[in-house]
């Protein structure tokens, strides 16, 4: 079968890259550069742990050698500290981390991938399509037709892939404009990160604005300084008094030395393209969505994109065309970037002062403050990623559902689980394999060997039952899951959100579960892996002599549990 063509070779194309060929779909990566990125220090992006764990398990090395991850974060008003956050081990930063750094891991990590080829200095000039297949045609050195079964258009906000598909890109330009600088210096709180509003060393109006430094490896800052509205020209002069100003107000008066490495300007627009699919066409990233004010990471809602997408392009690919699947994509990622949107089109006009009366009620600016720290930290009204809890790809009403702590269509909380192989792993570690994931949350199996609970109680009825999805499945195991009773069954996807919680072992409502999730059997298809719909049955209850049941044998052992920041 021919591959999938991605075109791009950003943080995202790449990312995708490395998530379709990890689950055994061979690809075509159409890069428009000469296959390497120009070091550039002030062009950084920040990304969450959840973020952190998803490409560090697609390019198998620690991105924390690349960057840094924040020790804490203070948000300052004027001359007074409004909030200060201190991240460790159970609770870590941010990583941040430059883009040519990211971009570089990912590359080398696809090097040692023969199902996936990458193409330097590949224009793409045309693109048609049929029921069967894409076909692209590139210009360059090397131009040429290339054919695959999808293309996905990772190319950035001037996407050629969209112009030629003629999808409509609305939106605003030029939300805020930020004036940036990454230099080498000290800063009196080493591997902090720091939202200054308002300087004291700054009139008031406009433009006193606010500063953003964020620490990389090896002493280097990346200082953001956002500029007044208008298309005022940032000259060399402006943004060197702008860098010994900050200095020396940071520093108590004397000005540090500092290393100048790189500068810009950073423009932030929104924009939501109208369709994310045509046919076998789709889009990803820049192409799709622009977004970024407030302290918002529009990086990480791409890398989003390829994770959501790739394990429904596997499926699709391996199993044949599957249009519910594919539409969810849409759906899904076009939702979850629309409310971030509206949400900081919401907020900007309070937080920037135009939001009349509002913005001078006593405490005002504090909450302000807060919410800004939230966009820079992903939390809160801005920062928090999107769930997809009105999916296509949701059961519906089951009879056998139950709570938990995590709603349907939520990312699931990393726990850690007992693999099929007998091995402690965490359930992050699980997710991108292009199967699902029914975890079974069972007190006591921690202390016995695998041996004797895979026999024992609910186990071999719930291994027959994950034998019959209608897809790859893999059976885990946890000592507990937050708010989840013993016994509960969870489904989860690829990409790690969840599909629902049953009762018990009830095979019918899982199959009905695992089917939907997969966008429903097309009309007249084959069950894509064999699988066999069970009749409905009522739920197994553990044995008494079941070393899973209520409570852990022989005095038991100390639950572990991560909970999850997303």
């Amino acid at each position: 079968m021919d591959p999938v063509i991605i075109v791009g070779a950003g943080p995202v194309g790449l990312t995708l890259a490395l998530a379709l060929a990890r689950q055994e779909v061979p690809c075509v990566v159409l890069d428009e550069g000469p296959g390497k990125d120009e070091p550039r220090p002030a062009r950084t992006v920040v990304l969450r742990e959840e973020t952190t764990v998803l490409l560090e398990r697609l390019t198998g090395t620690s991105l924390s050698r690349r960057g840094l991850h924040w020790a804490g974060w203070r948000s300052s008003r004027r001359g007074q500290v409004i909030r200060e956050t201190v991240f460790d081990d159970t609770a870590p930063g941010p990583l941040h981390i430059a883009q040519h750094e990211l971009t570089g891991a990912l590359r080398t990590a696809l090097a040692g991938r023969p199902l996936v080829r990458t193409a330097a200095n590949s224009r793409v000039d045309a693109v048609e399509q049929e029921p069967g297949g894409v076909t692209v045609h590139t210009r360059g050195p090397e131009g040429t037709w290339w054919r695959g079964s999808h293309l996905v258009g990772c190319d950035g906000p001037r996407s050629t892939v969209r112009k030629l598909l003629d999808i409509r890109f609305p939106g605003r330009t030029a939300v805020e404009r930020y004036a940036v600088a990454a230099l080498r210096t000290e800063l009196p709180w080493p591997g902090q990160a720091l939202l200054h509003r308002q300087p004291p060393w700054r009139s008031s109006g406009p433009s006193a604005g606010e500063i953003v430094g964020r620490p990389l490896p090896d002493g280097v800052w990346r200082l953001d300084w956002l500029l007044p509205p208008g298309k005022d020209l940032v000259t060399p002069e402006l943004l060197v008094n702008r860098i010994r100003e900050t200095l020396t107000g940071w520093s108590g008066g004397s000005l540090p030395a500092y290393d100048l490495l790189d500068t810009g300007v950073h423009t932030v627009h929104h924009r939501l393209a109208r369709r994310w699919r045509a046919g076998r066409v789709l889009l990803a990233g820049d192409a799709a969505h622009l977004l970024g004010a407030l302290g918002t990471q529009g990086l990480e809602e791409g890398l989003r994109d390829a994770d959501n997408l790739a394990w429904k392009l596997a499926l699709a690919w391996h199993h044949g065309h599957h249009e519910a699947l594919l539409d969810s994509y849409q759906h899904e990622r076009r939702g979850a970037v629309a409310a971030r949107l509206r949400s900081a089109d919401q907020h900007l006009p309070q937080v920037r002062g135009g939001g009349g009366l509002r913005s001078y009620v006593p405490g005002a600016g504090r909450g302000h403050d807060a919410l800004l720290a939230d966009g820079h930290l992903g939390r809160g009204a801005l920062g928090t990623l999107g769930t997809y809890g009105g999916s296509p790809l949701a059961p519906g009403d089951l009879d056998g559902t139950v709570d938990v702590d995590t709603a349907p269509g939520s990312p699931v909380t990393d726990v850690r689980v007992t693999a099929e192989d007998g091995a402690f792993v965490r359930l992050r570690d699980r997710l991108g394999r292009g199967a699902l994931l029914v975890v079974l949350v069972a007190p006591g199996t921690g202390v016995w060997e695998r041996k004797h609970w895979m026999t024992a109680g609910v186990m071999p009825r719930l291994a027959a039952a994950v034998t019959a999805l209608p897809c790859r499945a893999e059976l885990l195991v946890t000592e507990s899951y937050p708010g989840a009773a013993a016994h509960t069954v969870l489904l989860v996807r690829p990409d790690g959100h969840l599909v629902t919680a049953l009762n018990g072992v009830r095979p019918a409502d899982l199959y009905t579960a695992a089917e939907a999730a997969l966008g429903g059997n097309p009309a007249g298809a084959p069950e894509p892996d064999g699988g066999t719909r069970p009749e409905s049955a009522p739920e197994t209850s553990p044995a008494p002599d079941d070393p899973a049941a209520d409570g852990a044998a022989d005095g038991g052992t100390e639950t572990e549990t991560a909970t999850g920041t997303r």
